[in-house]
């Protein structure tokens, strides 16, 4: 494990899609941009004064030589990789503080802001060319169906909604008892697992409409608020307690049996995870302002997933 200190609270964390470099947003507004070797080891290579408010979200586009970063001002930014440059800066995005960035497809994002909207941008134009009216709180997370083109979203008002890109249609919204925080898609595109106050939520996706196909995980002990699919039975979570987990998922359940304590953040809640792009390395942070670095073949043996994304150019650049 390798770990920096980065002086402020972060709120994301996103990987290069090709390249050894990790991106952080932190809560004063700054965006940091690190690189790391085989050994781990993180040096700076940019820090941005990307936003006058706390900077929520970052995600590299434009086969990552672009940073895109969201914030609680409302403004979208594009900054360059090499230079740190602004290259364009939406100032009013949203009218409400943006609290999420996803990549969708080759030419698109989308933002989530803190009443509940979504916004789906085009790149090359730099332009809105979705809108969608889903929760009635914040957009917690999201995840992208792009077989369907179905953006998943779900909200602090414990609601799980469905957007179709095809259609500019809300398809199905579901209100629930909890907070939802996190969410994945496992099992070959057939369950839906999300992170709440104290537990794991399963929905069968082809069951969507029907509340019996609801089925409540095992309880985490503490809010899981960060989620990724390992691969279609694993996935790894992080809590509010700072712990960091691999969680097996059988058919239509998960067992207690199945939550192996892999990493943590001690006593300080874990905000966000992600994957290096070819998959050796897991970054986390956490309110104790570290970002670490934790090596998959030595905490996970024989999961490494080599597999890189296609990488296309985007509008931004």
């Amino acid at each position: 494990m390798e770990e920096i200190n980065l002086g402020k609270i972060p709120f994301d964390v996103h990987f290069h899609p090709s390249d050894n470099l990790v991106a952080t947003a932190l809560i004063n507004g700054d965006l940091h941009l690190y690189r790391f070797g085989p050994d781990m080891v993180l040096v700076r290579q940019l820090e941005v004064t990307a936003h006058r408010d706390s900077c929520r979200a970052v995600r590299f586009i434009d086969c990552g030589r672009v940073l895109l970063t969201a914030s609680s001002d409302c403004s979208i930014l594009a900054t360059d990789v090499e230079t740190g440059s602004t290259i364009t800066r939406i100032h009013n995005a949203h009218k409400a503080a943006v609290n999420r960035l996803i990549n969708l497809t080759e030419s698109t994002v989308a933002s989530g802001d803190d009443d509940g909207f979504i916004k789906v941008w085009d790149t090359r134009t730099r332009s809105r060319c979705n809108y969608f009216n889903v929760h009635e709180s914040y957009i917690s997370d999201m995840t992208f169906i792009s077989g369907e083109m179905k953006l998943l979203t779900i909200s602090g008002d414990g609601t799980l909604g469905v957007c179709n890109l095809r259609t500019n249609t809300v398809q199905e919204a579901r209100t629930e008892l909890y907070e939802l925080f996190s969410i994945v898609l496992i099992k070959n595109g057939r369950e839906i697992v999300c992170g709440s106050q104290s537990r794991l939520i399963m929905y069968s996706w082809e069951g969507f409409k029907d509340i019996s196909n609801i089925r409540y995980g095992v309880n985490m002990k503490s809010s899981v608020d960060a989620m990724l699919k390992l691969d279609e039975d694993r996935i790894i979570t992080g809590s509010e307690n700072g712990i960091i987990n691999l969680v097996r998922i059988s058919p239509n359940k998960i067992s207690p049996n199945f939550v192996q304590k892999i990493a943590e953040h001690p006593g300080y809640p874990v905000e966000c995870l992600a994957f290096s792009h070819n998959r050796k390395f897991l970054g986390s942070i956490a309110r104790d302002e570290m970002l670490k670095l934790w090596d998959l073949d030595s905490i996970l043996p024989d999961t490494r997933n080599t597999q890189r994304q296609r990488c296309a150019p985007m509008g931004f650049g």
